[in-house]
């Protein structure tokens, strides 16, 4: 998989890049990951990206000349064009296994006051990490590409157990609770049936558990469509 990331800011992702699985993930060939300074993209020796509106208003809004020079330098066929935005659909890990069967991604990190709306004549897809609001998009953009490249063959160790169990997973339903050693710790007792060594068991407790967590944090995820049904027989 290749991912550019189109930012005013690239040394926001110099660590983040760096570290763990995604440095892992790049050494093992498995992603290649580049970021782009728009303001290579400049056309004045002030290296400028932004501009006041039209018709007037608060801030700065992106240059579409800058930006779609560098879209169209970076994309290749068929790839997407993800752009962070509030008006866009809001991410899921859905998303995220869909991005992942992909072979090139673009990110768009927007700023200021947001996008020349010429811009998006070459985007494939509009994000929304949430209802909250955030300087740039550098950070849910940074979210959304651990979120897929872990996602990626051979990236994690486990293979597809890896991934497949995991909060948000395949059922469609929060993960149900974990416990590691001790046994007991300031009163606190990890479940017997966790360590009776009956498997069918294991995954009936779990599956309770994971329905009743759901349904008591996140009754939004029923409401889309969690693959269970009230009642089933585990």
């Amino acid at each position: 998989m290749r991912i550019d990331i189109l930012t005013v800011f690239p040394e926001m992702f110099r660590g983040f890049l760096g570290e763990s699985i995604l440095s892992r993930a790049g050494r093992a060939g498995k992603v290649f990951i580049r970021t782009v300074d728009l303001r290579d993209f400049a056309r004045d020796r002030r290296r400028t990206v932004d501009d006041k509106p039209y018709s007037g208003g608060p801030g700065m809004l992106l240059k579409a000349d800058v930006w779609i020079d560098a879209i169209e330098t970076v994309r290749t066929p068929g790839c997407r064009v993800i752009m962070t935005s509030p008006s866009g659909v809001a991410y899921t890990q859905r998303k995220a296994e869909e991005y992942s069967s992909c072979d090139h991604l673009i990110f768009l990190c927007g700023h200021y006051e947001g996008f020349d709306e010429r811009i998006r004549t070459l985007v494939t897809d509009e994000i929304s990490m949430g209802d909250f609001v955030l300087t740039g998009g550098e950070i849910p953009v940074a979210a959304m590409i651990d979120s897929i490249v872990r996602l990626l063959p051979g990236v994690l160790g486990g293979g597809a157990e890896a991934t497949a169990n995991e909060s948000f997973g395949a059922d469609g339903m929060l993960e149900a609770p974990q416990y590691t050693r001790p046994p007991e710790f300031r009163g606190m007792r990890v479940p017997e049936i966790l360590m009776n060594g009956d498997h069918a068991k294991v995954a009936a407790w779990r599956k309770r558990q994971a329905i009743d967590l759901t349904t008591r944090r996140r009754p939004d995820l029923i409401e889309m469509g969690g693959t269970f049904a009230i009642g089933e027989n585990p």
